[in-house]
């Protein structure tokens, strides 16, 4: 698309862009050393979050009516409930909501009630929905068993080599599913104290519903499950007592020990509510121990606004160590001192919670790796991930080099034994495990959602490229080499490189164009050139880059709502890293970002659209952090670099 000629920036205003920029940044710090910031996700965990309060016949009517106002304000103009802001109607997000907002005692025939009950029925209805909606409409009465694909707790027995394990599935599917096997087998009912019902969302009375289970990918191999599915339900019922016990028994045992603390299980929220109701099927009164820290660790999810009356919404995790990292990079980027005492209290809060004695369950695949890495919570040992690792070694790095001290030596080089130890066969790296490649379990009917593993991606791959060329290792390297390979190999045809964890091609290109870079790549090799046309090319009239959600559905791959802060920041952080400085397309995002609105702190860039997501097509993020660090990050390194002879990125971010 053709865009005008921009005009630079002043100095000036440059200048005081930035120290207004890190002055806010600055003042977000906590006071051990790290950032945070909310993370938010779509209408789904706050309805969760109420729908588990009335499982368990505890209602909390002062704060769901805060919850309410959240809920009612994220509607579609359809009626229903988008999967991120401004998105489409979807039907999973909008039953749940719905059923929500009636459990809190909205009338159901007052107006929103009544548009969202009907593009409900004009989508087919709660039937429709995905398997987890389902799974929670059985728990409430309101489908019949029969409704959700079975998954017999009796998978906890099976053996490593056995098609289907545990291990075989991402960490958040199995952190997930464990406790949802549990109540699987015991199918309790909900206290529901209100008695509320939602039989008016489905076109056919639940009971006589016969379409609830679906071939999720409409393959042979999919159809073949399906009727194992069909199967299973029969014969489920003649499982023998004692082996069931013993599965329980097991399911009980996996999900305490990954407990994780005061934390949760995982340290997401799905998993977390899904224990609570396994250990009230089993009869744990609310008082036990393991309830009792479940319970809180959920509640520290909850997010309450300044005023006292206003929305409240529910996270699905919490985001230190990632808002940590991110903004120290922000920062060193807008000229703060390695040396400075916030920076150095932040690298001494992350390496306290670098992972160096305890094995998780990615050593199932890599037994002989030493432990060294991050999570991506406050505390989650059982599930480092590589990303925050490579993030926070390039951070612990950039602070050494440019203090010219080894305060950081150690922590960075387990690190990166860990990420080397971490890699695929095929050269990539997963968030969370090695080679969690097994994509035949896309097709049983349990994983209509599209997001059961856990693969190596571009992004991902990206920034553990960029750590290990960052700390020296060469291109020679044979992690590095491999990484190099598969990167040139997962380009788009457009010259762009897709984004697993961030929306979408724009942060997926900005990720490998920079650990490309940092790798010693050519930056004019045709492959680059062509990632540069492609950026250019998705440029906005207003100078910024913006990429919708719907992204990740392939005939939608273009489409656009509006320029955000943060998309702008990756684009340019990227083409500086390609040798862009002075482009005119660096200038235009550079006056994009000085001229966008910001939030009454000064903290925040104004960013209403979500640009995170956690699984493409099913659950969205919106991290509040993103629209403060990443445009700072952006104006400061370009800032930097005009201010050099020497125009090349040094760091592998």
């Amino acid at each position: 698309m053709s865009v005008m000629t921009g005009h630079k920036v002043g100095r000036e205003r440059l200048d005081q862009l930035i120290a207004n920029a890190s002055a806010g940044l600055l003042g977000r710090q906590q006071g051990d050393g790290h950032w945070v910031f909310p993370l938010e996700a779509d209408s789904t965990i706050p309805a969760e979050y109420v729908m588990l309060r009335h499982y368990l016949g505890d209602p909390d009517p002062a704060l769901e009516a805060r919850i309410a106002k959240y809920l009612r304000r994220r509607r579609t103009a359809e009626g229903g409930w988008p999967l991120y802001h401004d998105g489409d109607f979807n039907i999973s997000a909008s039953v749940k909501a719905y059923y929500a907002l009636k459990l809190i005692g909205d009338d159901p025939d007052a107006p929103h009630m009544a548009e969202a009950r009907a593009a409900i029925l004009a989508h087919g209805g709660a039937a429709r929905a995905n398997v987890f909606t389902r799974f929670t409409l059985a728990l409430f009465g309101q489908v019949p068993w029969r409704g959700v694909p079975l998954m017999p707790v009796e998978v906890m027995l099976l053996p490593r080599w056995f098609p289907f394990h545990m291990s075989k599935v991402s960490y958040w599917s199995r952190t997930v599913i464990v406790p949802l096997v549990i109540l699987n087998a015991l199918k309790p009912v909900a206290r529901n104290p209100r008695g509320v019902d939602i039989r008016e969302l489905f076109t056919v009375p639940p009971e006589r519903e016969r379409r609830f289970i679906t071939n999720p990918t409409g393959s042979v191999v999919g159809g073949l499950f399906l009727a194992l599915d069909k199967v299973l339900h029969v014969l489920e019922p003649a499982v023998p007592k004692g082996i069931r016990r013993r599965a329980i028994d097991r399911a009980v045992a996996f999900a305490r020990e990954r407990m994780n603390g005061d934390e949760g299980l995982g340290g997401i929220y799905p998993a977390m509510a899904n224990l609570v109701m396994a250990f009230d099927a089993l009869g744990y009164p609310r008082d036990h121990p393991e309830v009792a820290k479940a319970l809180a660790a959920i509640e520290k999810l909850v997010v309450f606004g300044d005023d006292e009356d206003g929305e409240v919404f529910v996270q699905p995790c919490p985001s230190p160590v990632w808002d940590t990292g991110l903004a120290m990079h922000a920062l060193l980027d807008a000229g703060v001192e390695a040396g400075d005492a916030r920076l150095r209290a932040a690298a001494k809060w992350l390496r306290d919670r670098q992972i160096l004695d305890h094995v998780g369950d990615w050593a199932l695949r890599r037994p002989g790796v030493r432990p060294g890495g991050w999570a991506f919570e406050y505390d989650n040992d059982d599930y480092p991930d590589v990303d925050d690792t490579a993030l926070i070694g390039m951070a612990l790095h950039r602070l050494d080099a440019e203090s010219n001290s080894e305060d950081n030596k150690e922590a960075i080089a387990r690190a990166a034994e860990w990420v080397i130890g971490m890699q695929s066969k095929n050269g990539g790296w997963g968030a969370f495990d090695a080679d969690n490649t097994h994509s035949y379990l896309n097709h049983i009917p349990f994983a209509d959602h599209g997001a059961l593993l856990d693969p190596p991606t571009a992004d991902v791959t990206a920034r553990c490229l960029g750590f290990l060329t960052q700390i020296g290792h060469g291109r020679d390297h044979p992690a590095v080499a491999r990484a190099l390979d598969y990167l040139r190999r997962e380009q788009e045809p457009d010259g762009s490189w897709f984004g697993r964890w961030g929306t979408n091609y724009v942060y997926g290109t900005w990720s490998v164009v920079t650990a490309l870079n940092a790798a010693g790549e050519d930056m004019q090799a045709e492959h680059i050139r062509r990632a540069v046309d492609w950026l250019k090319s998705r440029q906005q009239p207003d100078g910024g880059w913006g990429e919708d959600g719907a992204s990740y559905w392939t005939e939608r791959k273009d489409e656009v709502k509006a320029s955000t802060p943060s998309q702008t920041a990756w684009a340019v952080l990227a083409l500086l890293a390609a040798g862009e400085v002075d482009s005119d397309a660096v200038t235009r995002g550079i006056a994009f970002l000085e001229a966008h609105p910001r939030e009454a702190d000064g903290v925040r860039w104004q960013e209403d659209l979500f640009t995170a997501v956690g699984f493409p097509r099913v659950f969205y993020l919106r991290y509040h952090g993103y629209a403060s660090y990443f445009p700072l990050w952006a104006v400061g390194r370009y800032r930097s670099l005009m201010d050099k002879n020497d125009r090349r990125v040094a760091w592998g971010i």
